[in-house]
């Protein structure tokens, strides 16, 4: 899994909590994850177009995901790093498309549940953006600074996370304890 992160083109970095009123031996992202239907994703935030999960040729499981940005439609090739009950970390080069033209940005997208007691479970959504080489060179062509390009992708995806976050995790919490994702949240 190759990662271009480097202090110098990272573009966003946003990380939300909320509850997951369940309790941690019930909860399993990875299931969650690897069998969330595209009508409970597109649930999950107004800029949710779809999902659904296939695999590279290696055969390793990938989430496909389509959604917007702030004006950038985001088309992610999530390949899975790690994948279990509480934890799973994917990477996508993905493809975004603006007014301006398409380019390609790296995501690292990682989910995460801590126990908080008995009863409740901390969920975390972090995402981390970086410029790849390619979209170095769109912005450039396009006389826009790395220092602009990314407070935009900063604003608009920290609003994102925290929209879809809290959804997340009632998703995740009607699975752990229902069986199901289409619960009324």
């Amino acid at each position: 899994m190759e990662i271009f992160q480097t202090s110098e083109n990272a573009l966003s970095a946003s990380s939300v909590s909320a509850v997951i009123n369940a309790p941690i031996e019930k909860i399993n992202i990875a299931d969650w994850l690897l069998n969330l239907p595209d009508a409970e994703y597109q649930r999950c935030s107004v800029n949710h177009i779809a999902a659904g999960i296939t695999s590279n040729f290696e055969g390793i499981p990938m989430s496909i995901n389509v959604e917007y940005v702030g004006s950038a439609l985001v088309v992610q090739h999530y390949i899975f790093d790690q994948y279990r009950a509480d934890y799973c970390r994917m990477l996508s080069v993905s493809d975004t498309i603006t007014a301006g033209g398409r380019s390609k940005v790296q995501v690292l997208w990682e989910l995460r549940a801590e126990k908080i007691d008995d009863k409740t479970s901390q969920f975390t959504n972090t995402i981390h953006a970086t410029a790849t080489p390619e979209f170095l060179q769109f912005i450039a062509e396009h006389g826009i600074s790395l220092t602009a390009a990314a407070k935009a992708r900063q604003d608009a995806s920290d609003a994102h996370n925290h929209e879809e976050t809290p959804l997340f995790a009632k998703s995740i919490e009607n699975k752990a304890l229902f069986g199901k994702y289409n619960l009324p949240f």
